[in-house]
């Protein structure tokens, strides 16, 4: 098992301080000893539209140069064009799917192989079933393309942010309906607290299909300064052959924190329970 990093706390989403860019927070998270980067494909940092071929090099060849590798790369859901993949609005939906489409290619053009998934939100007035239909044929759309690229789509059950894919038996249900054979599940600890459930919990139901895991404790924490058991869920990680990335996606919803402060403490911590 490796170690990676979520960018959120170092960009300007959702939270727009503080705010740096992509090379230094790549530096700043290699300094530290981090095996990998999960890149949220927003601005400052990496959003498709504002990358060319040269300025992709350009980061490959930076990543390279601090031994750090992309783990993975997520879309940033919400805001002004929302890219709710389940939206009454066709053309949102059409434009979340073109989004998710463009994230797996810069993150294949970054030698990343991971692409995560959120299912979207029901919003009011549509049938769940019909949300649930959109949020398939999207995922089923997405991982065909993805699937071209070596990329792997991990649904990631968001209970705390949304009403679609809350558990561990809706991502696996949307994974087994995509009927790709690139498409996984994900899940984070601190949607799992949300639902009052047991981490390990999940790690035993999605066994063989689960291609990532987020760490973040109570009010996204750094691991160990909440409720999760992290040296047990390590142990479950390790039965099942789990052998991906632990990334911490922590800290990112508040001004009040220091990013490289709370990624030394998440490594520091996380770092002996799997070396």
């Amino acid at each position: 098992m490796r170690l990676a990093f979520n960018t959120w706390v170092y960009s300007s989403f959702p939270v727009w301080v503080p705010s740096y860019p992509l090379d230094e927070t790549i530096r700043r998270l290699a300094r530290i000893g981090y095996d990998g980067i999960e890149i949220g494909a927003a601005a400052p940092h990496a959003y498709p539209d504002y990358l060319d071929d040269a300025a992709r090099a350009g980061i490959r060849r930076h990543l390279d140069d601090n031994g750090i590798a992309v783990s993975s790369m997520l879309p940033a859901p919400g805001g002004g064009p929302g890219f709710n993949v389940a939206s009454p609005l066709a053309a949102e939906r059409d434009a979340a799917i073109d989004q998710y489409r463009k994230v797996a290619r810069l993150c294949a053009d970054l030698g990343g192989k991971t692409l995560l998934y959120v299912a979207g939100w029901q919003v009011f007035g549509t049938p769940a079933e019909q949300a649930w239909d959109w949020t398939r044929d999207a995922l089923t759309d997405v991982a065909a393309y993805a699937d071209d690229l070596g990329v792997t789509v991990v649904v990631e059950p968001t209970s705390a942010d949304s009403n679609l894919v809350e558990t561990c038996d809706g991502a696996l249900r949307l994974m087994r309906e995509s009927g790709r054979r690139n498409v996984k599940v994900m899940f984070d600890t601190y949607h799992c607290l949300y639902r009052n459930e047991v981490p390990t919990d999940y790690v035993c139901r999605m066994g063989r299909d689960l291609g990532h895991v987020h760490l973040a404790d109570v009010a996204r924490s750094a691991p160990g300064d909440g409720k999760v058991d992290y040296p047990a869920l390590i142990d479950a990680l390790r039965e099942v052959g789990f052998d991906g990335y632990l990334t911490m996606e922590i800290g990112f919803d508040t001004r009040a924190v220091e990013p490289d402060n709370i990624a030394r403490r998440a490594y520091e911590y996380v770092k002996p329970l799997v070396s």
